[in-house]
Order: C-alpha cells, then sequence, then structure tokens
C-alpha cells in the first residue's frame, strides 16, 4: 500500500502533500506505460519471435539472444500490468494481491531480470568470440540456443534461493527453519550481486577486449564480415540501454540493504521519497521489455527482409505460389 498512508488523513503538512504528489506523478506514469508502453512491447516481444523462429535458416547469434530477451520481455509484460494497477503503483488501483501473488510476481520479475542481463552479457562475450576466431563457430547458433537454455535454468535456480528469503519473510515465525531465514536483505543482496555486479564486470571485460580486437589488425579480420557490420552498433545500444534501464532498480536494492533495512532511513519525511524512486526505478525496468525489442527492429536490417518473407508464406499458403528462392546466406550450426 501506498506510503502516504502512514500520515494522518486530516494532515495538511508539506511533506504529506509531498507524498500525495509522489503518489499522483506515478499514477499518471503508469497509466501512460499501460496504455503506451506496454501494447508496444507486448506487439514487437511477439513479432520479434515470430519472425525469427519462422525463418530459422537465417537466424544468427545476435538473433538467438534478442529472442531470448523478447521471451523475458514477455514474462515482464504479464507482470507489468499486474503491478501497475495494485494500490502500490496508482490512485486508481483496480486490485489487491496477497502475499503469494507478491511473491510469484517478484519471482518472475527476478527470473526476467536475470535472462535479459545474462542475454546481454554474453552477447558481448560471444560477439569478441566471433571477431576473434571467426573460423572455430565457437559461438554458433546452435552452442548458443543450448546456452539461452542454460540462462533460463541458472536464472531458475538463482530465484529459488531467492524464493526462500522471500516466504519465509512472509510467513510465521512458529517455524524454526524459516524465521532464520526471515532476511529480505539478504535476497535483495543475492539479486544485486549475480544479477547486477556481474553481468556488469563481465560486460566490461568483453568491451574491453572487443576495443583491443579492434585496434589490431589480424590476418583473420576479413572472415569476419559474416558479421553485418549493424551488429556492432545494434549491440551497443542495446548494452547501455539494458545498463541504463536496469541500474536504478538495482541501485534501489543496493539502498534498501545497506540504508533502509538497518534503520538509518527512519524519518517518515525520507520514506516516501525513497518508495517513490523505487517504484519509478521499476517503471524503467519494464521499460527495457519495450525498448529493446523496438531498437531491434530498427538497428536489425535483416528483420524487415525475415518480416516480408514471413507475409509472403502466410500469403501464399491457400494459394499455388511460386517457390521462393531465398537470398539470405545460411548460417552453419
Amino acid at each position: 500500500m501506498w506510503i502516504c498512508m502512514v500520515y494522518n488523513e486530516t494532515d495538511t503538512s508539506v511533506d504529506f502533500r509531498l507524498c500525495r504528489d509522489f503518489g499522483l506523478i506515478l499514477s499518471i506514469l503508469s497509466l501512460i506505460y499501460l496504455l503506451v508502453c506496454f501494447p508496444l512491447g507486448l506487439c514487437y516481444n511477439v513479432l520479434l519471435v515470430v519472425v525469427n523462429l519462422s525463418n530459422k535458416v537465417s537466424m544468427t547469434m545476435p538473433d538467438v539472444y534478442f529472442v531470448n530477451m523478447a521471451i523475458a520481455g514477455l514474462v515482464l509484460n504479464l507482470v507489468a500490468p499486474v503491478e501497475l494497477l495494485s494500490s502500490t503503483f496508482t490512485r486508481w488501483h483496480v486490485w489487491e494481491y496477497n502475499n503469494e501473488v507478491y511473491i510469484t510476481l517478484l519471482i518472475l520479475f527476478n527470473i526476467s531480470s536475470l535472462v535479459i542481463m545474462y542475454s546481454t552479457t554474453l552477447l558481448s562475450l560471444d560477439y569478441y568470440i566471433e571477431r576473434a576466431l571467426p573460423r572455430t563457430y565457437m559461438s554458433s547458433v546452435y552452442n548458443t540456443k543450448h546456452v539461452c537454455g542454460f540462462i533460463w535454468g541458472g536464472a531458475v535456480l538463482t530465484s529459488f534461493s531467492s524464493l526462500l528469503f522471500y516466504v519465509c519473510n512472509h510467513i510465521s515465525t512458529k517455524m524454526v527453519e524459516c524465521s532464520k531465514m526471515q532476511n529480505k536483505e539478504a535476497a535483495d543482496s543475492i539479486m544485486m550481486f549475480i544479477g547486477y555486479v556481474v553481468p556488469a564486470l563481465a560486460v566490461l571485460y568483453a568491451f574491453v577486449l572487443i576495443l583491443r580486437i579492434r585496434k589490431e589488425s589480424t590476418p583473420l579480420d576479413q572472415d569476419s564480415a559474416r558479421l553485418d557490420p549493424s551488429i556492432h552498433r545494434l549491440l551497443l545500444a542495446s548494452v547501455c540501454v539494458q545498463f541504463v534501464l536496469w541500474t536504478p532498480y538495482y541501485m534501489t536494492l543496493l539502498v534498501h540493504t545497506v540504508v533502509v533495512a538497518p534503520g538509518y532511513i527512519s524519518s517518515a519525511r525520507y520514506l516516501p521519497i525513497y518508495y517513490f524512486l523505487r517504484c519509478v526505478s521499476k517503471l524503467l525496468a519494464f521499460s527495457s521489455s519495450f525498448a529493446m525489442p523496438l531498437m531491434y527492429r530498427q538497428m536489425n536490417k535483416n528483420f524487415s527482409n525475415k518480416l516480408q518473407r514471413l507475409l509472403r508464406r502466410l500469403h501464399c499458403r491457400d494459394q499455388s505460389c511460386p517457390r521462393e528462392r531465398s537470398t539470405v546466406q545460411q548460417v552453419v550450426t
């Protein structure tokens, strides 16, 4: 429930008015997201997945990672309306959910965030491998598909440890085993380290390697041309956008673990500001579910051709159309 409830309803103080203003701003932002960003993200994520899976032969290593991020984006699209229509985000809430629903939404959100961050990280590392060792096919589509499967498995296992802390934080303290684990800050610390610190360091390392190999000309440089040059720009843009949108959320986890939970911020004056910033940071994280497919649609030169081939196949399904000759180079998997 919105933190302004800590004030008396008849209170006319500056702090109460500020809290009410925060609630109004957050309600408007949530409504804008639901009316604009949510349908765009849903449509473009579905389109990205369907178009690429219908053209499996022409899929490249980056395409597999972006499909993986699009599926995670669809999970965020499932979570977003349930949370944004509750009293936590809007004054005009439609429903209230119990602790069980809260934990389910949180776990789905954590799994999606881990999949998105690690897909971005491994895309950076595989791009370096593709540039450094183009003849080895270590970063082939076949290998990337298996890697994406491990990403989802690892995200579920990582979220399971956090799930234990969250569940024990919401049930009775009579259970001795759970009473020792009632520490939500521990779950936030796990997510902060595994979901942000590790991917950030890995991406930084990958970018150092990519910059080094771009400066050093090698005899294999001509083979790296089998990667579309636009992929480098798409990689830079995707990494920057993902970290810009997800960093505020993970910073609020850090603040909650280090400052809020131990009680360093106990004044009612600062709590509304913290919860407002936390909700805004989660809105930014939800925004990654539509920012990424839009960017992929605009910056990937082959996407339009794949979409046109799919539309032609759908048009020719009930007609006798001549066999289409694909001009896309097949990738060895």
